[in-house]
Order: C-alpha cells, then structure tokens, then sequence
C-alpha cells in the first residue's frame, strides 16, 4: 500500500462545510449573477450545495473566496450596499506593517477602515486584563452573520500573522442563537468558552499581546498578500485543542489500523477518563475525530485523479471499497465517486 500519498497531505486541516459556501453566495445572489457559472470556474458542482453534509477542501474554499472577490470587485464579496474596492485590504497592511506593537497597527487599521464609513468595520477595544475584536456590520447586510464571522477570523488571523504566533482566543461571544452549524465553529473560533445569545458578538484575548511587536516587514507583506486575506479564512487549525492534538497523533495511522483511544490517552500523557471528558467538553467523541480525520483525507485523496477510487479507500484505512463507499457516503451524504464527478476529477 502506497501510503506517501497520505502523507503528502496536511490532512490534519479540517476540510469546510458546504454550508459556508452557500452563505457566501448570498451576496452574489443579490447582485443576479449565475451561480452555477461562478461555480463551475473554481472546481465546485453546483449540485453540492444541496447536500447539507458535502465539504470540500481548504484550497478550494480559497479559490472559491477569491472568485468571489474578483467577479463582483469588491472586498464585500456583494453583501454590503457600498463596495469595498479590491485591493482595500492590501493598502490596510502596508499603513499599518510599520507599527511597533500589535495595539498599534490594529488602532491604525480601524483607523483606515473608518475612513469608509461608520459601519462595516471591526473595533478593538482593551480593559486591564483583556482585549476585544467587536464586529460593527448592519444585520440588513448580513442577516446570516456569515460575513460577520469571517471578518473576526480574518483579523484574528492577520494580528496573529503581525506577531508570528498564534493569539488563543480566551471567549467567543454571539449575539444571536446558537446555529445549526454550530459543530463547525469550533474549527473556527476555538475557546475554552463560546457562548450564544449574548450582548454582543466579540472575540477575546489577553491583553497583553497588543504589546508585542510587529515582527513582519514589508518584505513579508509581499508574500502575505498573494494569498491574504482569503487564505486568513481556512488557517484554522487550532494547536491547543484536544481534537487537534488527537488528529496530529492519528495522521500517521491512516491507512493502517488506528490506535485504540486508551493508545491515543497513553501517548498524550492522559488517562482514558481525563480523553474522554476532554472530548466531551470540545462536543467531540474519539470515534467521530477518527471518522473525520478519514473524512478530510479522503477529501484531499479523491481531487487526485491518478488514484482510483479502490486507492483512495485502501489509503484512508479500508480494506473493502464497498465498506467505504457506505463510509463516505454517511460522512458526506454523497458517494465518493460522485464526489469526484462533482469535482471534474474523472
């Protein structure tokens, strides 16, 4: 068995729910434009979209990103009732690369984006101990909060790309309840706490790190920006999680037999009571991180076409390829030979 395939693969990334794709499309759809053709340009079969389970890979949501961006010209992706030009973002980051510490490139970056107006901007507010990204976008423009969260992400990514670490977020508020998509949010905003139906959206962090200094260069910046901001959107993978930890120790086992949870709770130095609850307390089960972890690398496994779909099923872990496609299947709600049609891989 050929498992260089695999490891070739940063299958610990998650890959992204279809539903974040069809939020995107909201402001496209409200420009008229046809969806399927825009689609069509970035590798993704409009039937996808009805199918509540489908995912696809992190590269593809980039693309995907970036196609909305450049078919309507505006940073607001066609939500928002005054565009935002393209190249906005980029003229942000070099206002704000000379800063000397974080809080005062983010103070210049709210800075920058007030000069638009006074909606459609992220604030940064500090206390003694702690430090606030408080989104400020008209719930008319974005009734799914869609754009809301993905503007917290971006500058949770870009102040941790200033510093070169990653900032853990302590809490994630949200003003609005609870969402069927909730599962996902994890990925995305991981915190020890995250609570809906709050005063305000925000996300929160020790305030010290807007004291660190800015440890990027214009130099930098060039590389940053060939892929910033849309690539700020799918670096989330969350090192301080569990979850994350138990699929860096399994992603070596794919295609073999995994280890048993009370290995996994050994490796990490954790009894099998201590994993468990752990788990419990991110809403995850050992049993579902090992289903995803196979999930992702199929993902990635089936945009490769010179593998077959037998190829695919014995590197992710299947001896059978019928007891795979049912796998795949119940992950996805689509089977892998017609996620691979969907994709233009046949």
């Amino acid at each position: 068995m050929n498992i260089k395939a695999v490891e070739g693969l940063n299958v610990s990334r998650d890959t992204i729910s279809i539903y974040f794709v069809n939020a995107a499309l909201a402001g496209v759809k409200k420009l008229g434009m046809d969806v399927d053709t825009l689609l069509s340009h970035v590798g993704i079969e409009a039937e996808l979209l009805n199918q509540p389970k489908a995912r696809i890979s992190p590269e593809q949501y980039t693309r995907f990103v970036k196609m909305l961006w450049m078919v309507t010209q505006d940073e607001h992706a066609g939500f928002s009732s005054q565009p935002r030009r393209l190249g906005s973002f980029a003229i942000m980051c070099q206002f704000i690369i000379h800063a000397k510490t974080l809080g005062e490139a983010l103070e210049r970056s709210v800075q920058f984006y007030r000069l638009f107006g006074d909606d459609w901007f992220v604030h940064v507010e500090r206390d003694k101990h702690e430090a606030r990204f408080i989104p400020h976008i008209p719930l008319k423009d974005d009734p799914n909060h869609f754009m809301t969260e993905s503007m917290l992400m971006i500058w949770h990514g870009l102040a941790s790309w200033l510093i070169d670490r990653r900032i853990p977020l302590e809490r994630v508020n949200f003003e609005y309840p609870r969402p069927e998509q909730a599962d996902e949010y994890d990925a995305l905003f991981f915190a020890p706490v995250m609570q809906f139906d709050a005063n305000r959206t925000e996300v929160i962090f020790a305030v010290d790190y807007l004291d660190l200094p800015i440890r990027q260069t214009e130099a930098t910046l060039e590389e940053f920006l060939k892929s910033a901001p849309a690539q700020l959107l799918v670096n989330f993978k969350n090192t301080n999680s569990l979850t994350s930890r138990i699929r860096d120790v399994l992603k070596s086992h794919i295609g073999e037999e995994m280890p048993t949870l009370n290995d996994v709770a050994s490796m990490l130095y954790l009894s099998p009571q201590t994993l468990r609850r752990r788990l419990a307390s991110e809403g995850k089960s050992y049993q579902g991180v090992k289903d995803a972890l196979r999930r992702d690398a199929a993902i990635h496994l089936l945009l490769q076409p010179r593998l077959t779909l037998e190829d695919v099923a014995q590197q992710v872990g299947f001896s059978e390829t019928s007891t795979f496609h049912r796998a795949f299947k119940k992950w996805t709600g689509v089977t892998p030979g017609l996620y691979r049609q969907l994709h233009g891989s046949l």
